[in-house]
């Protein structure tokens, strides 16, 4: 069985490495993938925005299946040119996509449909904007509909960095300025949404939907800020861990059904036929469950901590949501933990230096330890066949183990001996992973 990997990235080298273990897939082509894809699969020289030549790829060559893992693809429609010729694709359609192309949108939907929501509005004038930042600043309290800090968040596509939390009405000011006006995320700023800063911790619910039926992956824990103890600035995310066991079961249920089946029936509501991974940003607040994005998309980092988990091969669930008959393919997981750690390239994530040389296990030598796998990122082969640093998250190391110190333990040890100029990663991704278990 033929099939094509859409993207390049970490989350793309996790989906290579999972589809890899299914005895069918006979062929494995990865566009355009990294330096570690290139081991597992064949890589095309073809950009993962280039629906055209993607289209042209899939007319020759007829994959039996296409998983698009980023964002862009799906948002630029390449799902919907796919199916048009016949394919078979795991990823929704471009009018799905635009829930996370656009967060104006995404918002709308949550309060037009009464689905738990940070206050907030969406502006496309920077002098109403700033005129909403200084009444909602006006409110007492966080999370109390109102106050600072405030979330102020670009429209569109920015590649996981177009949220700034302002904490004065200085910054607030600054952010709407830098975004609106200044244009820092391109035309992803031309509106934007205002909202308060709901307090608690922040949840990944990421589920697989044939448009009714609905399946939870493990629940994940992202670790977005680039410093040791969530400081410094947001990142696409520096690690994960799963399953997050801080929720019970009956919280779990709760927001199922308080929160993701009415998310897929406002979109039966608004005529979106949604295919795919709902990937669904929550925040934890004293008062319950509140939405803060979907994604439609597995996460990154979070992809590469889930599938070590997963038992059931990726091609029976993308047929069974291809067919619409999820509801009848339970989802298989093993019991263990997995952590995932991510080493960032120096200067990342404002100004990553690039270029440097990788050395160590997953790049120059082989893994050795079965329960630790080294996601390639950000790499690329070099002119002289080296491995060298390509993106500001280069890779992730992930191990997984009977509970999550064995875990942690083993992905900080995959993490020795693999060096390049300036890495970064944090020293605490999963040290809260016990709490609830």
């Amino acid at each position: 069985m033929k099939v094509l990997l859409i993207g390049g990235g970490g989350r793309e080298h996790a989906l290579a490495w999972h589809l890899r273990k299914d005895p069918r897939v006979t062929g494995l082509f990865i566009a355009p993938g990294n330096a570690g894809t290139s081991a597992l699969g064949t890589n095309l020289p073809i950009a993962a925005t280039d629906i055209d030549a993607l289209v042209a790829w899939a007319e020759k060559e007829q994959p039996t299946f296409t998983f698009v893992g980023p964002e862009a693809p799906l948002c630029l429609g390449l799902a919907d040119r796919l199916h048009e010729k016949g394919f078979r694709v795991f990823g929704p359609n471009r009018k799905a996509a635009q829930l996370e192309a656009s967060k104006v949108l995404t918002k709308r939907l949550f309060q037009n449909y009464h689905i738990p929501t940070a206050a907030g509005a969406d502006f496309s004038d920077p002098l109403a904007a700033y005129a909403y930042s200084q009444k909602l600043g006006q409110k007492e309290g966080t999370g109390t509909q109102g106050g600072y800090p405030q979330v102020i968040k670009a429209d569109g596509l920015a590649a996981g960095k177009g949220v700034i939390i302002a904490q004065t009405p200085g910054e607030a000011a600054l952010a709407i300025w830098q975004i609106m006006e200044k244009r820092v995320f391109g035309d992803a700023g031309k509106r934007i949404v205002i909202e308060e800063c709901l307090t608690g911790p922040e949840v990944s619910f990421l589920a697989i939907t044939d448009g009714t039926a609905l399946q939870l992956l493990p629940l994940a824990q992202d670790h977005k800020r680039v410093g040791e103890g969530d400081t410094g600035p947001n990142t696409g995310g520096m690690g994960a861990y799963a399953p997050a066991r801080f929720l019970t079961e009956a919280t779990k249920n709760e927001i199922v059904e308080t929160v993701l089946k009415p998310i897929l029936a406002a979109l039966r509501a608004e005529g979106i036929d949604y295919q795919g991974v709902l990937y669904a940003g929550l925040m934890l607040t004293p008062t319950g469950p509140q939405m803060l994005e979907i994604n439609v998309r597995l996460g990154d980092p979070e992809t590469q901590a889930v599938l070590p988990l997963l038992e059931t091969p990726l091609l029976d669930i993308a047929a069974a949501v291809a067919k619409r008959e999820l509801g009848d393919l339970p989802l298989k997981f093993n019991a263990l933990s997995a952590v995932t750690v991510v080493l960032g390239a120096p200067g990342y994530p404002e100004d990553p230096q690039l270029g440097g040389v990788i050395t160590g296990p997953g790049f120059t030598t082989p893994v050795t330890a079965k329960e630790t796998a080294v996601f390639h990122a950000g790499t690329k082969v070099g002119k002289k066949g080296e491995i060298v640093t390509s993106g500001g998250r280069v890779a992730a190391v992930t191990a997984w183990g009977k509970d999550f110190e064995t875990a942690r333990k083993n992905a900080y040890a995959g993490i020795d001996g693999i060096s390049f100029p300036g890495m970064i990663y944090r020293r605490d991704i999963g040290a809260k992973a016990h709490i609830g278990s």
